[in-house]
């Protein structure tokens, strides 16, 4: 596994997604072509060879292609686009990225109709635009790793939108916990779900996804605790996420990513020391149970 730079192109973006860990960040706007292309500079010259274009909307720039030829060009050998994949619902423009050195793409679902999606992002139409994005990337052949933001709007349908991710044929999916910051701290009630309420859901999900040739690694669970998911633990993304990962902010800079949910991001609780995979596992983000507390957490005893 290489080492991986996350870059934050800015927060701009052309959705108003209710869940939006960013949302409060928006006022920065987005940063510079020049800044943009030091970042990658320093980055080759630090020894990273894999970079992450995230925002934010990365394909909402005007210089995204360039930027993209720019990191091919200095040699990084993965080139990941993370995206809420409206732009990409344009074939000439997907193809353009791909030509410029886009190796893989991890565009957002976030439900398997535009009523639950578009509920979510709160812009009429994205949903179909995101669906064609996907169906254009996996014709081109790139490989798909798409996300999702589980929340109280859409685990109750995990299952039928895995069934989607399926006979869409992409490479990979991801259900990623509400992380409740930004928008989903603002309006938290409304979004975020108990965990308990929604493991029941994700199981059955990762069913479907068993059945059809989706084992761990290709199907994963993110900001959701083993102990949530006992018999399915090695579903946990804690098991694949990159150990070498940079963060570059538009405000900050995070050297080691892993270190810092550790440490900062995320939060484990007295009774996860008996637990057997306390060692792996980040525990959820620490926002969670400033609200719901940490009864729901039962370590798993060897």
């Amino acid at each position: 596994m290489g080492r991986r730079m996350d870059l934050k192109v800015g927060f701009k973006c052309n959705n108003n997604c209710i869940f939006c860990a960013q949302a409060h960040k928006r006022k920065f706007g987005d940063r510079t072509t020049e800044e943009l292309k030091e970042s990658l500079k320093k980055g080759i010259e630090d020894g990273y060879d894999e970079v992450v274009f995230t925002g934010g909307e990365p394909t909402v720039r005007g210089d995204i292609v360039e930027l993209v030829k720019y990191a091919s060009d200095l040699g990084y050998e993965l080139i990941q686009i993370q995206t809420n994949g409206r732009m990409l619902s344009y074939m000439s423009f997907a193809k353009k990225l791909v030509e410029a050195g886009a190796t893989e793409f991890s565009p957002s679902i976030h439900g398997h109709t535009w009523k639950i999606h578009d509920s979510q992002t709160r812009c009429v139409g994205s949903f179909q635009q995101t669906l064609q994005a996907i169906k254009n990337l996996v014709k081109l052949g790139v490989p798909v790793l798409t996300n999702s933001v589980v929340t109280k709007f859409n685990y109750k349908y995990l299952p039928e939108l895995v069934e989607m991710l399926i006979s869409l044929k992409v490479d990979q999916f991801q259900l990623a916990y509400v992380h409740p910051v930004g928008n989903a701290w603002k309006y938290f009630d409304l979004v975020v779900p108990k965990m308990t309420d929604a493991a029941p859901y994700i199981v059955k999900a990762l069913d479907i996804a068993k059945e059809n040739g989706y084992g761990p690694g290709r199907a994963m669970v993110e900001a959701f605790p083993p102990c949530m998911m006992k018999g399915y633990e090695k579903f946990c993304s804690e098991f694949y996420m990159p150990r070498h990962n940079r963060v570059v902010d538009l405000d900050q800079e995070i050297p080691d990513f892993e270190k810092w949910r550790k440490e900062s991001g995320k939060k484990k609780f007295p009774q996860c020391l008996k637990c057997k995979y306390n060692s792996i596992c980040e525990g959820p983000w620490k926002e969670y149970p400033e609200r719901f507390g940490s009864d729901e957490f039962k370590p798993i005893i060897r």
